[in-house]
């Protein structure tokens, strides 16, 4: 079973943001990723950005339009209350990413932990369709998971670990041909307990036949 807005909405009303395990200062990564693959100008997705710090750093670089998506509504009140009247340059979406309808074409999709949450093969492919419609052709995805040597769970929801070949097998079998891998890494995230969790990042690229 897939998880809920409820859910993730306790979660983010049960802890100050900076005691949750993803929670990053500085999401400097990601931001880097960013800035290589796409330009100030750019229509950028963050799915499940939630209350992530990346928008404030995309704001502050010149990014935009900019698109951030999460399942919980209270994570992205909070990203809106931090970021104060420069939310109103992000478009804010609180849907479930497997029923999102892109209502626009990007040019980069941002995931940094939303598809290894997805443990059932229907909510992958619905997830992955959903990429391929929101995308333009020769557009960027970037995804994070948890590696195939990371956590087995969070927040009480199990997940599925991934490496690199593993994560772009899955989506070739779920989209033939339709996105081509680009770089992968592996990346040690530091919770605020100072417990490591390891990820690989993996970056594909929206083929023209897509």
């Amino acid at each position: 079973m897939k998880s809920s807005a409820e859910h993730w909405d306790r979660v983010y009303e049960s802890r100050i943001e900076e005691a949750l395990t993803w929670f990053e200062a500085d999401p400097a990564l990601s931001f880097g990723l960013v800035g290589r693959f796409a330009l100030p100008g750019d229509p950028v997705v963050d799915v499940g950005g939630g209350a992530s710090r990346l928008v404030d750093r995309l704001l502050e670089a010149g990014y935009g339009p900019l698109t951030v998506l999460d399942l919980s509504a209270t994570a992205l009140h909070a990203s809106r209350e931090r970021i104060g009247a420069r939310a109103e340059a992000v478009r804010w979406i609180a849907a479930d990413v497997t029923e999102w309808t892109p209502g626009e074409s990007f040019a980069l999709w941002h995931d940094r932990a939303v598809f290894h949450f997805l443990t059932e093969p229907a909510d992958r492919a619905a997830y992955v369709a959903t990429m391929g419609r929101a995308l333009r052709s020769g557009g960027i995805a970037i995804i994070a998971t948890f590696a195939d040597d990371g956590p087995e769970s969070c927040s009480g929801l199990p997940v599925m670990r991934y490496s690199p070949e593993a994560l772009a097998a899955e989506v070739d079998s779920l989209a033939p041909g339709r996105f081509q891998p680009v770089e992968a890494e592996r990346h040690s995230h530091v919770t605020p307990k100072g417990n490591l969790q390891n990820f690989q990042v993996s970056v594909f690229r929206k083929t023209e036949a897509g």
